[in-house]
C-alpha cells in the first residue's frame, strides 16, 4: 500500500548537515502544501529568518530557500530532497543543497517532530 505523503502542516528540524551549512538541530521549518507547491519558514539556531518555495511530487522536493543569519547575511540557495515515511509516521528528508549566494554544498537531513 503506497501512502501519499503532504507537507502540509508539519514541522520538521535538523538532524544531520554538512560544514558549509547553517541549518542545525534548533532550526525548525514549518511546511503548508498546496497540490504540489510547498512553502515553508524556518528560524533558530544561527538562522533568524528563512523562506523556501518549491515543488513535491509526493516522494521528491525540488526547492529554492533565502535566509538570514544571526550575522545579518542574507543567502539564497537551492536543493533536491528524497521524502521517505518512517514507521511511526513522522517523515525523514534527506535533502542535498547548494548555496547560489555564495560558495558551498552539501546535504542535510531533516525530521519531523513527533
Amino acid at each position: 500500500m503506497i501512502t501519499e505523503i503532504s507537507l502540509d502542516g508539519r514541522t520538521l528540524v535538523g538532524v544531520a548537515n554538512s560544514e558549509d551549512g547553517e541549518v542545525s538541530s534548533d532550526t525548525r521549518f514549518e511546511f503548508e502544501q498546496e497540490g504540489e507547491r510547498v512553502y515553508a519558514h524556518y528560524s533558530g539556531g544561527d538562522i533568524v529568518d528563512g523562506h523556501l518555495v518549491g515543488t513535491f511530487d509526493g516522494s521528491e522536493w525540488d526547492i529554492r530557500y533565502s535566509q538570514i543569519n544571526s550575522n545579518q547575511e542574507t543567502a539564497s540557495g537551492h536543493s533536491v530532497g528524497t521524502v521517505e515515511l518512517l514507521d511511526d509516521g513522522r517523515i525523514r528528508v534527506e535533502d542535498e543543497w547548494e548555496w547560489e549566494s555564495q560558495e558551498g554544498s552539501g546535504e542535510s537531513v531533516l525530521e519531523e517532530v513527533a
